[in-house]
């Protein structure tokens, strides 16, 4: 064969049988030619993204250790298996951890052995909500029992954020195509969905008695009213990149906001319905205001956030890998009161209901949950068992445990916060409350 006849051998499709390489051969070429690609396209830092896997890649690393077994007899200089492990290092730094794919979870007596490509979760009255791809499983802690709530189509998931509304029974899913799903679990039926709030993917949901606020890719944060017709009812403009953090606090006056910019913003409720009256068809383009508060303190992405359920005006801020700090602010003065560096990524945080402590989720290198004790910050416990970032945790209704996700494709349950009387004393309390909400516990 001519070069000019390999030349245009070289250019069939990769799907044609009569042109397939060996798979040492096609790997050697893409480690040496692959292009760069951004980071929209390959997922953001926060959520594991199959398009950015290489399965090449993983099959290789899977039947390579059987290849090495079979091998090991032919390398009899040393000289030679030490070049062999130097170039492997080099060339396949990831080669410690291949992600597996499963259609289906497993039982709920094996919960911790779920994998994904993309794990969200939130939790309210005993049921965890799921998120694993395009696929949202609901898990009912008070029989074990585990139902597939829907499945997104193609040109339409994967699944990138979710939260449960107040009242415990609907759930919202932001959607990759920029669309959120409204659905009632206890029919398994969809009520609506929210269009034209966003142009791109949904990365955060926070709710806030009938408004569920969104923030997207696009840097918006919009304010959408789940009862009219004309949902979008406000929006916050103060992002440049990807919101990735979104949380209401217990008053639900005010508003924190976290992104890729690195920025915090708090946004108060009395602003934006003031600023947002007139025609409901205007609502969107009169109704944006200014932030109550612009904090650039942060160094790398603020993703991770908590309001203080004993103080209204603390809140408690977490920065990923170049920043890696817990930020408290007074969100009342502005004030930063203290800032703690970690050692590593913060990808969440949680308050316990029932003690001054503070729980924190972390990414490399130990990729472990932190319990601190607050105000002082002093290092209470270190839980570890994940290998990848913890990236969600989920409290559940008495406050004593807590499910984390990861990347690592297992959920996780800790008794982290203990069984303390006040957490027993609590269902009795809240039967005495006739408020519609009054069962509210919001964790995204």
């Amino acid at each position: 064969m001519t070069s000019s006849e390999r030349m245009s051998s070289s250019g069939r499709s990769k799907c044609d049988p009569m042109d397939r390489r060996p798979l040492e051969e096609v790997l050697g070429s893409k480690l040496l030619t692959r292009p760069h690609t951004s980071s929209r396209q390959c997922g953001d830092r926060f959520i594991p993204d199959r398009s950015a896997m290489d399965f090449d890649m993983a099959y290789y690393l899977l039947t390579e250790t059987k290849k090495e077994k079979e091998n090991a007899a032919a390398v009899a200089s040393p000289s030679k298996e030490a070049y062999r492990r130097h170039l492997a290092e080099t060339l396949l730094p990831n080669r410690s951890r291949i992600l597996a794919f499963k259609a289906k979870p497993p039982s709920s007596s094996s919960a911790q052995e779920i994998s994904s490509d993309q794990a969200l979760c939130n939790q309210h009255s005993n049921v965890l909500a799921i998120a694993l791809g395009p696929t949202v499983y609901l898990w009912d802690a008070a029989d074990g029992s585990t139902a597939e709530l829907t499945t997104a189509e193609d040109d339409v998931g994967p699944v990138t954020s979710v939260s449960w509304a107040p009242d415990g029974r609907h759930l919202a899913l932001g959607l990759n195509n920029s669309e959120v799903q409204l659905w009632d679990t206890t029919s398994n039926r969809l009520l609506r969905t929210l269009r034209g709030a966003h142009r791109s993917r949904v990365g955060a949901l926070s709710w806030n008695n009938h408004i569920l606020t969104t923030g997207g890719m696009d840097g918006m944060v919009v304010n959408n009213d789940v009862r009219v017709r004309s949902h979008v009812v406000h929006t916050y403009r103060g992002h440049q990149q990807e919101v990735c953090g979104l949380k209401w606090s217990g008053s639900g006056q005010q508003l924190a906001s976290g992104g890729n910019d690195n920025l915090l913003h708090i946004w108060d409720l009395s602003a934006s319905s003031s600023s947002s009256g007139g025609a409901a068809a205007s609502r969107a383009a009169v109704g944006q205001n200014a932030w109550l508060h612009r904090f650039d303190d942060h160094m790398a992405a603020v993703k991770a956030l908590a309001w203080c359920p004993f103080q209204s005006n603390l809140l408690a801020s977490g920065g990923g890998g170049g920043d890696r700090c817990i930020k408290f602010w007074n969100t009342h003065t502005g004030a930063c009161l203290n800032s703690v560096d970690t050692g590593s990524q913060v990808c969440s945080l949680l308050w316990s209901k029932n003690e001054r402590e503070l729980l924190s989720s972390h990414g490399f290198t130990q990729n472990q949950l932190t319990l601190w004790k607050y105000p002082s910050m002093v290092k209470m416990a270190e839980l570890t068992g994940h290998t990848s970032r913890v990236l969600f945790m989920a409290q559940s209704p008495d406050g004593c445990t807590v499910a984390s996700a990861a990347g690592d494709e297992t959920l996780r349950f800790w008794n982290v916060f203990g069984t303390p009387e006040s957490a027993a004393q609590k269902p009795a309390k809240a039967a005495t409350n006739p408020a519609p909400f009054s069962s509210f516990n919001h964790i995204r």
